[in-house]
């Protein structure tokens, strides 16, 4: 039952960056527990633009901005995927002068714009005690400014590419890998029918998990990620090679997204960039399987190999949570409560070597994470390096930033 009786305060959630499943199920864990405790609960809607556009006036409509969650609301959503507080690439304290909000423009009108004034006037406003962001190392990082401005900040870490420093586990990276795994058994089928090469691009900017991880289960051959600057006439002297020692005649390769070439640069959709200077990736997939079909024949007695060229993208982070990404966000949600009732901020809840913890929050500005190469990846078969699994956490490669 509700404890309103107690009235200790409000707490606001936010999700930034892109969806993947597991947000519902962490807001879900966290209304549920803090309006127990007697916490009102607010959901920030869009991630850091909900908070950035909001009107101080109580006669304008904020409905686009935040809403106040409930038990019904939060258990309508709580099993399904992506984020119904919705999400965005926000940058507050770079804000772009376009992106200024139409009541702001006055005040801030310069090419870049820090809002963070406005951002702490805001949370003020609405009377918020404690902000949980929740969010990759870009969505955090701008939670890490706002804890040195003062506000109260406990975060949880989200994205399928499971590169936030400091925790061996995000919420969405055991979707991602799961969902990895079964297309590309689906896609096994067409690959060996046509006895050709099937090339799969993933998501992974800076770090390759969600290729090793896969790749490591056995669901492909080799992977690319973007630690390690790959050649094509290696990687397609391996696929061949593969190919042909397959009694169905097929192989496979996952593509990290932000892999690249040697002595070469990430492949862009385009040259516009989101706030935090990221420009959207895409492309890298398509190059490759051109590049593995065009040389396919000097490896293969002067035959050439067609090649399967799919990217996953959205059909990894669309869809209902799986089992831990059930279990991780409601987990976290909770941890982030316990701290918030010890008085504990300036905190991030974490998965390290199976066990619930918190660290700093500033370890998300402070390191990066990626793939360990030495112990994790072998550069001249392009595939994960198997050595030694006695101590190491549940998804192996995960705890080394």
């Amino acid at each position: 039952m509700v404890n309103i009786k107690k009235k200790k305060g409000v707490i606001a959630i936010l999700t930034g960056g892109g969806d993947v499943p597991g947000l519902n199920p962490a807001i879900r864990a966290i209304t549920i527990r803090a309006r127990r405790e007697g916490y009102r609960v607010i959901g920030l809607k869009r991630g850091w633009a909900g908070i950035t556009e909001l009107i101080r006036d109580h006669k304008a409509d904020n409905s686009l901005h935040y809403l106040d969650l409930t038990d019904d609301i939060v258990n309508r959503a709580g099993r399904t995927g992506g984020t119904f507080l919705h999400s965005s690439r926000t940058r507050p304290s770079h804000m772009p002068k376009d992106k200024v909000p139409d009541h702001l423009r006055d005040k801030y009108n310069k090419e870049v714009n820090d809002l963070t004034p406005e951002i702490i006037k805001n949370l003020e406003w609405l009377g918020i005690d404690f902000l949980i962001p929740i969010g990759g190392d870009d969505t955090l990082s701008y939670g890490v400014r706002l804890y040195q401005e003062g506000v109260k900040v406990v975060a949880i870490p989200k994205t399928m590419d499971n590169d936030v420093p400091g925790t061996d586990y995000c919420i969405g990276f055991s979707t991602c890998v799961t969902r990895t795994i079964m297309m590309t058994n689906n896609l096994r089928t067409s690959a060996g029918s046509h006895e050709r090469i099937l090339v799969m691009e993933v998501f992974g900017r800076y770090a390759g998990f969600t290729a090793m991880l896969p790749t490591m289960a056995g669901a492909a051959n080799r992977c690319v990620i973007p630690e390690y600057e790959f050649d094509i006439d290696h990687l397609t002297e391996l696929l061949v090679e593969d190919r042909n020692i397959n009694p169905s005649k097929y192989s496979v390769v996952l593509i990290s997204e932000g892999a690249t070439f040697k002595g070469e640069e990430m492949i862009f959709q385009n040259a516009e960039k989101d706030m935090f200077g990221h420009a959207k990736l895409g492309g890298i997939g398509d190059i490759v399987s051109a590049g593995i079909k065009n040389k396919s024949a000097q490896f293969n007695n002067g035959h050439t190999i067609n090649v399967i060229n799919q990217k996953l993208g959205y059909l990894v982070r669309g869809g209902d949570p799986d089992a831990i990404d059930s279990i991780v966000p409601m987990a976290f949600g909770n941890l982030a409560l316990d701290l918030i009732l010890g008085g504990f901020y300036g905190r991030l809840v974490v998965l390290k070597n199976g066990r619930y913890d918190d660290v700093p929050l500033e370890v998300v500005t402070s390191t990066k994470k990626i793939v360990n190469l030495d112990k994790y990846y072998n550069i001249k078969r392009l595939r994960p390096h198997y050595h030694r699994f006695e101590m190491k956490p549940l998804f192996l490669m995960a705890a080394d930033s």
